[in-house]
């Protein structure tokens, strides 16, 4: 009987168990963000976490070995004591989330997903020098001042503009008329030319 006993042992004697888990937290550490039922997930979140304080802490070869022989992953161990300890590193404590993510459609049993807490970009709180502040007021007036000083200063910028640009607009329409005149003459002179020809014939 286990009377007192909170200990999960998920149906599995300790050898079994012992593997379920190296497995389960070299994946996780691999891929940041795992799925599976609710049960593993919150005794692999009891396994993993001291690992992880253990990794943060400090980054000695004696703290690889303790962490290796409850990996038994050097790939795992790699990024565990690199990748993930330098973002997690002021952190403390609470390394991992899992968030319920309904019954499995097998068996029925509650699944959820586990991750790593700095490795989700969804969560995270901006902070105030990356948010943009909006600032809005009750009354319109602030946003009419805004648009009547706008408009001036567009007048006061358009009205040298227009004086210079005037006459160049001048010259441009009196080169087009020139040569709107000239492409008729030439229309013209190829239209006797082929009457001419016509008449010839």
């Amino acid at each position: 009987m286990r009377h007192g006993n909170k200990v999960n042992h998920l149906g599995r004697k300790n050898g079994h168990r012992a593997a379920l888990l190296k497995n389960l937290s070299s994946s996780l550490i691999l891929a940041k963000r795992i799925n599976t039922t609710l049960a593993k997930a919150k005794v692999l979140r009891t396994h993993l976490e001291p690992l992880v304080t253990k990794a943060v802490k400090e980054n000695t070869t004696h703290s690889r070995r303790t962490v290796f022989s409850y990996l038994q992953d050097k790939e795992a161990v790699k990024e565990l004591f690199g990748v993930i300890a330098d973002k997690i590193g002021d952190r403390p404590g609470g390394y991992l989330r899992i968030i319920k993510t309904g019954n499995r459609l097998g068996d029925g049993a509650p699944t959820a997903m586990i991750e790593f807490v700095d490795f989700n970009d969804t969560y995270q709180i901006s902070t105030k020098s990356d948010a943009k502040k909006k600032r809005t007021r009750r009354s319109g007036s602030g946003k009419k001042a805004v648009e009547s000083v706008s408009v001036a200063k567009q007048s006061e910028v358009v009205a040298p503009i227009s004086e210079e640009v005037t006459p160049v607009v001048e010259d441009v329409t009196e080169e087009i008329n020139d040569i709107q005149e000239n492409t008729e003459d030439i229309v013209n002179e190829s239209e006797e030319a082929k009457d001419d020809e016509n008449k010839d014939a």
